[in-house]
């Protein structure tokens, strides 16, 4: 199987992926998305948003990074998937996912999937300025208001000339409710030659393993379930057993000095609040010190927290 790990915005930054595919066997991971509106964007925005791209486009440890763009006028899109490509993104991914208001009031994410035959012209553009040996890929959900137009976006992906296609089971409207409604991708499983990426509502081994047997795809996408167990990858490909809250513990103060270190501490204190919604879900433990910290406001702050917190969990 290929093991993927979603964009997810303002939560999976490049410091989240060195930590994440260190200790997960991901295949390839996405980064968050880079907003294009009317131009080409200037090399700085890709380097901070993907400092891999330093690296030949790999993690520390490796893993391939791809990054991923959201827009809405061919053109630029295609203008900026050469640069990302140039610049060393293994590939370029384009955004028809996003739920976010914001975004789709500006006609970018998930908005556009009301809208197949614009979808087909962004991702035929970016084809066309890629070079043939960099993967075109493209990440959607199942629609916006309902799912009646989920085939016809997939087929325009795939009749634009994308690699592959990478599918949340939910519409916007759905949001991040369960359940995730895996039965539409079989279908496009079904009809579509090119490999289709499973994702939603996979938090297990478990969920992975049904997911696939529901689907037919040999390729899973975790987000959610990576943040609130963060070996989901290495319990899903290897069978390891998940880590206990004192290893998460020992994983959230590398997290921190990481951040520290790369002078991003003013970010930290909204970067671990986010982790830690998604860490309750996993770990009784963490409701608690969730608010204990939620209060903090600095870097210095959440970090002696954590450190008490691991002393405690000795």
């Amino acid at each position: 199987m290929r093991l993927v790990l979603a964009p997810m915005e303002g939560v999976v930054d490049d410091l989240m992926r060195d930590i994440l595919s260190t200790i997960n066997p991901f295949d390839l991971v996405v980064t968050e998305f880079v907003r294009v509106v009317d131009q080409l964007l200037p090399e700085k925005v890709y380097y901070k948003l993907c400092p891999e791209l330093h690296n030949d486009g790999l993690t520390p440890n490796g893993t391939p990074v791809r990054v991923q763009l959201l827009g809405q006028e061919p053109n630029w899109m295609a203008e900026n998937a050469f640069r990302a490509v140039e610049l060393g993104s293994r590939g370029v991914d384009a955004n028809f996912g996003c739920p976010a208001k914001i975004v789709n009031r500006s006609k970018g994410g998930a908005v556009l999937l009301q809208y197949p035959d614009n979808i087909h012209k962004i991702v035929k553009a970016m084809r066309q300025a890629v070079p043939e040996d960099q993967p075109v890929t493209a990440k959607i959900r199942l629609g916006y208001e309902d799912k009646s137009l989920f085939m016809e976006n997939a087929l325009a992906i795939y009749e634009a000339g994308a690699t592959e296609i990478a599918i949340h089971a939910r519409s916007k409207v759905d949001g991040y409710k369960p359940p995730a409604y895996w039965e539409y991708i079989t279908e496009v499983k079904k009809r579509l030659p090119i490999p289709v990426i499973a994702n939603g509502e996979i938090w297990s081994e478990a969920d992975a393993k049904r997911c696939m047997e529901v689907t037919g795809c040999d390729n899973i996408m975790i987000g959610r379930g990576a943040i609130s167990l963060p070996n989901l990858g290495a319990c899903i490909k290897h069978g390891n057993k998940p880590y206990t809250w004192e290893e998460t513990l020992n994983l959230l103060l590398s997290y921190t000095q990481k951040q520290v270190d790369d002078k991003k501490s003013d970010y930290l204190p909204g970067r671990i609040k986010q982790w830690f919604t998604y860490l309750n879900r996993q770990y009784p433990e963490a409701d608690a010190l969730f608010r204990e910290l939620r209060v903090f406001k600095t870097a210095d702050e959440i970090v002696s927290v954590l450190n008490h917190a691991q002393q405690s969990a000795q």
